[in-house]
């Protein structure tokens, strides 16, 4: 018999605290089971959804046994999605915002995305990503920021928060104190962040507009700070405590970033760290996205408890943590009720937030539709045509904040007006030259009376190969398109159509379709 079987009080407490993952696309018996018990969430992936409507079923199962519960789902539009990740997203994500910085704007994204969500009865959205981008070569950051402005990336990091919450669901600024300095994926390893003095970093200036602009959470960062301490800040009170609590003066729910993650389970382990995360000050803690199923849940539930009898936790901490949830769980219900009444004073917003809900795996609609054709960036002459295009896609990969399911928007797009239409795809390689020479001849097998070559690829100034393959296109190909959905500044061979979308979600596509063949957006 487990501590947490003799311990019941303190077993609902440390329940409280977790935010599990499963699979499935319905509640299994013993995730129903555990929230009976005072499991305080859930969290949903790709591998849990189908359609709006199926998510709909799913959240009433979890609200159904527990009421407080929040269901959690990891929206941030553009390239990470979740509601949508089989097509791609209807709205861009932060940097096509950025790009367009029109606050106003990505407030309207924020809030249809916010009403797709509470129609589909979400309540914590982990978004938006309030990283300063400053490495061009960030592996898992990119275009999920804003931007590498701090000003810029606080005012859209704020009005997104408002426009979230406005439609009765919770945002969670992430990643505290700041991703977008790092070369490493948190998920494989621990990145390294050499700040001198956090306390005065810009990277905490959009933390700090989303705390004045009310964000009900914020989700820390796998990161590493030297200056403070050599574990991941997750794990580390001078951070979760210090300048979370301390300095910013966030008073709300502090989520921890998923602790299946490389950077805490290959450091301390999964169960350690969930520990080390609560003393540091993390209210709730994400897990079971490689991991999921009951024995996860059960393993960090019994060592939370096993922490408290052991003096390595204490009580009032986990109380504390509780109760932080707790009040996330009542600030929904309020935000909800508000967002609401408000939809019952103004039809016009029922009809757009139950629009919204039923398109979810349609095309992008109102803000979002306008945000992805205002962020579209273009050097070079647009010959626009209605034949259909061959697609030759140079595949990077991409991270597991992305996930491997998700398409590239303008494929999807493309597909959606030419359902036949030819789309070849070449895989990242360590061999340059066998890249490029592959490249050139599928790029000559092509015969320019044939119609348009789009050319997509992502991030070619971190990939050798992918850069070398585009020349030797251009070479072949001089009328080749290229279609451009990562980080920007890289640039083509000097006269090439070069089309920048700031993001890879289906939003962008349909304004690359719309721009390529002279149609409406």
């Amino acid at each position: 018999m487990s501590l947490a079987s003799r311990s019941p009080d303190l077993a609902r407490l440390a329940l409280a605290v977790v935010q599990p993952g499963f699979v499935g696309e319905t509640a299994p018996s013993w995730l129903l089971a555990r929230l009976e018990q005072g499991l305080g969430g859930v969290a949903l992936f790709g591998r849990n959804i189908v359609d709006p409507a199926q998510v709909a079923r799913l959240t009433a199962q979890v609200h159904e046994a527990n009421p407080a519960a929040l269901v959690a789902v990891d929206e941030e539009g553009g390239d990470v999605t979740r509601l949508e990740h089989l097509t791609g997203s209807s709205w861009p994500g932060n940097l096509a915002l950025g790009a367009v910085d029109d606050v106003d704007l990505t407030e309207r994204v924020g809030a249809e995305i916010g009403r797709s969500l509470a129609a589909a009865g979400i309540d914590l959205d982990y978004a938006p990503d309030a990283d300063v981008n400053v490495e061009a070569a960030n592996p898992v950051i990119g275009v999920r920021s804003f931007g590498s402005d701090p000003a810029l990336v606080a005012r859209h990091t704020a009005a997104w928060v408002r426009g979230l919450q406005s439609a009765g669901v919770l945002a969670c600024a992430k990643h505290f104190p700041g991703h977008g300095g790092t070369r490493v994926d948190s998920h494989l390893d621990v990145p390294v962040v050499d700040v001198q003095d956090p306390e005065h970093d810009p990277a905490l200036e959009p933390f700090r507009a989303a705390v004045d602009a009310g964000v009900a959470a914020v989700m820390s960062a796998h990161i590493r700070l030297p200056v403070l301490d050599d574990r991941p800040a997750t794990l580390v009170p001078a951070v979760m405590t210090g300048l979370l609590r301390d300095t910013l003066g966030f008073r709300g729910l502090a989520v921890s970033d998923g602790l299946e993650m490389g950077a805490v389970a290959r450091t301390v382990g999964l169960a350690d760290g969930a520990v080390l995360a609560l003393a540091a000050g993390v209210d709730a803690l994400c897990i079971g996205g490689d991991t999921a199923g009951v024995e996860t849940l059960d393993l960090v539930v019994d060592a939370v408890v096993e922490a408290v009898h052991a003096g390595r936790l204490a009580e009032e901490r986990l109380a504390q943590a509780a109760a932080r949830v707790a009040e996330a769980a009542a600030l929904r219900d309020a935000l909800r009720d508000r967002a609401e009444r408000a939809d019952r004073a103004d039809r016009a917003d029922v009809t757009r937030g139950t629009e919204a809900a039923g398109r979810l795996g349609g095309v992008a609609h109102g803000a979002g539709r306008e945000a992805a054709t205002r962020s579209i960036r273009v050097r070079g002459e647009v010959v626009a045509s209605a034949q259909p295009p061959v697609l030759l896609v140079l595949e990077a990969g991409t991270n597991i904040a992305v996930g491997s399911e998700t398409p590239v928007g303008v494929v999807t797009a493309a597909r959606r007006r030419w359902p036949e239409v030819e789309v070849h795809r070449l895989a990242a390689s360590d061999d340059v030259a066998a890249a490029a020479g592959e490249s050139a001849t599928l790029a000559g097998d092509l015969p320019a009376q044939g119609g348009p070559l789009w050319l997509v690829v992502r991030d070619p100034h971190r990939h050798a190969w992918m850069d070398e393959a585009v020349r030797t296109v251009v070479a072949t190909r001089p009328d080749v398109v290229v279609v451009d959905t990562g980080w920007p500044g890289w640039e083509p061979p000097a006269g090439t159509t070069h089309v920048v979308t700031h993001g890879a979600s289906w939003a962008a596509g349909e304004a690359v379709v719309a721009l390529l063949t002279g149609g409406p957006a």
